[in-house]
């Protein structure tokens, strides 16, 4: 009742603004740096020019074929076969796309993998699906734990939604609900311009759903591991009717005990009969090995080595279809795009350099994602001097839980955020490219006030190293769920996207470097470092 109320009173605080925001969006072979291509690298990427439309763009039909090709390869995971198929994919075809210097950068990262796991309350089973990277000894070590054949048995205290756990917890197995804690509303804060001619994001429901991302696990874990619980059990009660969350590791906490998710339903289920008495008996091992996290990058050389990033992430631990095939389809599509333009005959030279780029480690604690900003944005080590970035992640349908519990997929876009702190004129040009290619329920957002505090996006560490950001994100509700499957991808929405983002890169390429940011180059550069070096 509490909850409700809360929603009603925001909803009155913030859909007259929201309102006011629509109204106004209405009216107007061998690959460098590498080894031999791997065995595992079976499919065979077409050529580009297969793919592409008359004006060079690939077409829908291309670019959903790369979709199924990385869908193929799933999971696509840190140290998984999957993962490095995957890498060795996209380098070839950034090969075929005609770019330069195509090469891994790598980093040492971590593989984790579950095996004879299982869940029993009261000496019933119970659907269940492991936390990811959980059972670790430790965020920086590999580590090969087992519960044995017997497992553990131990009472269960449930602490509902609380973020603390009680000293009463010791020995004992919690039982919790994560909630998701980042809704649409408190993002929408940020938008300077929104696109959304339907009112679908006004709708009050959409509102105030939250993302499955930015969630209560690290709070509570951590608060059960310090009251010496020794197992967990998440109820995921702000989910549709699934346990196969695929939660990302979070590096600021090791998870050492041994966790599962359960549904709402089953945690209901539990809570019916649960007493002092009831006991739970967790079944798991759980390897945690070293494995190289490759980035694919290559490049299209300007007339000058100021370079526009463009930016996603190739790995997934289900099928990822929407996270992030789709990411990775349009970076490569724009890659071939690119390239395409640049054998044209009489083609000249773009200003900057662009590269383009797909990160590992989104789901295993960002090494990859880390080394690189190191090694390119805080210690210059190479010739490049990245000066925008644009990312692009996300392009699926909207999905919403259903009365009985179950997902239920619209046909619309899920509600989408253009994180920026560009000027203000390429403000202007991302408001139009929006409109232009009729990027529905898309709102604008303001990201310089993230820079001190990081965003909720690939781009995340290139907005705090002070570089300009374009970062495209949505949050549909089965993007960590074995439900990311390519049903779910808005297939429609894949070329305007792609064309909406070649128009804003144009418009980059245009720009002198050091007024790409709201601050001149050399001010934010110095910032970001200083905010990158506080972070580690």
């Amino acid at each position: 009742m509490q909850t409700k109320t809360m929603r009603i009173r925001l909803t009155r605080t913030l859909l007259p603004a929201v309102l006011v925001l629509a109204m106004i969006a209405v009216g107007g072979g061998a690959v460098a740096g590498t080894t031999a291509p791997s065995p595992a690298s079976k499919i065979k990427p077409v050529k580009p020019a297969a793919l592409a439309s008359p004006d060079l763009m690939p077409s829908t039909k291309g670019l959903m074929s790369t979709v199924r090709d990385l869908v193929a390869m799933a999971p696509r995971a840190t140290g998984t076969p999957g993962g490095k198929q995957a890498a060795y994919y996209v380098a070839r075809r950034f090969k075929a796309a005609g770019l330069k210097d195509v090469h891994f950068e790598t980093a040492e990262a971590f593989s984790w993998k579950a095996s004879g796991a299982s869940l029993k309350v009261g000496g019933k089973s119970v659907s269940s699906t492991p936390i990811e990277h959980s059972f670790i000894k430790s965020a920086t070590q590999p580590s090969h734990r087992t519960l044995g054949p017997k497992g553990l048995t131990a009472p269960i205290v449930d602490i509902g939604s609380a973020s603390k756990a009680p000293a009463s917890v010791k020995g004992k197995i919690v039982m919790f609900d994560l909630n998701f804690e980042l809704p649409l509303a408190v993002i929408g804060l940020l938008t300077e311009f929104l696109w959304d001619p339907k009112l679908q994001i006004v709708d009050p429901e959409t509102l105030f759903t939250a993302n499955p991302y930015q969630t209560s696990l690290k709070t509570t874990m951590k608060s059960i591991m310090d009251q010496g619980a020794v197992g967990a059990i998440g109820v995921l009660s702000d989910y549709f009717d699934s346990n196969k969350y695929h939660n990302e590791f979070y590096r600021q906490i090791a998870m050492t005990v041994p966790g599962f998710w359960i549904t709402k339903k089953a945690g209901s289920e539990i809570r019916a009969t649960l007493d002092a008495e009831t006991k739970a008996t967790l079944k798991l091992t759980a390897d945690r090995e070293k494995a190289v996290a490759r980035t694919v990058v290559g490049f299209l050389p300007g007339e000058s080595t100021d370079t526009v990033m463009v930016q996603s992430h190739h790995d997934s631990q289900g099928p990822g279809a929407v996270e992030d095939g789709t990411g990775t389809a349009s970076v490569i599509g724009l890659a071939d795009y690119y390239g395409a333009l640049a054998r044209q005959p009489g083609a000249t030279k773009r200003k900057k350099t662009l590269m383009f780029a797909t990160f590992d480690t989104h789901f295993t604690g960002y090494q990859q994602h880390r080394a690189f900003a190191e090694k390119y944005l805080l210690k210059n080590q190479t010739k490049y001097r990245i000066v925008a970035n644009a990312t692009i992640e996300h392009i699926g349908k909207q999905a919403k839980i259903a009365a009985d519990g179950k997902l239920k997929v619209l046909d619309q876009p899920e509600p989408t955020g253009i994180f920026e702190n560009v000027n203000p004129l390429l403000k202007a040009v991302i408001a139009g490219a929006v409109v232009k290619n009729d990027l529905r329920a898309t709102a604008v957002l303001n990201a310089t006030p993230l820079q001190a505090v990081g965003m909720p996006t690939d781009a995340n560490f290139a907005l705090l190293a002070g570089v300009p950001v374009v970062s495209l994100i949505a949050g549909p509700m089965y993007m960590y769920d074995q439900a990311d499957t390519i049903d779910k991808v808005d297939v429609g929405r894949m070329r305007p996207m792609a064309t909406a983002y070649a128009q804003i890169i144009n418009a980059i390429d245009g720009t002198p470097s050091d007024l790409i940011g709201l601050m001149p180059g050399p001010i934010s550069t110095a910032l970001g470092k200083f905010i990158l070096g506080l972070v580690g």
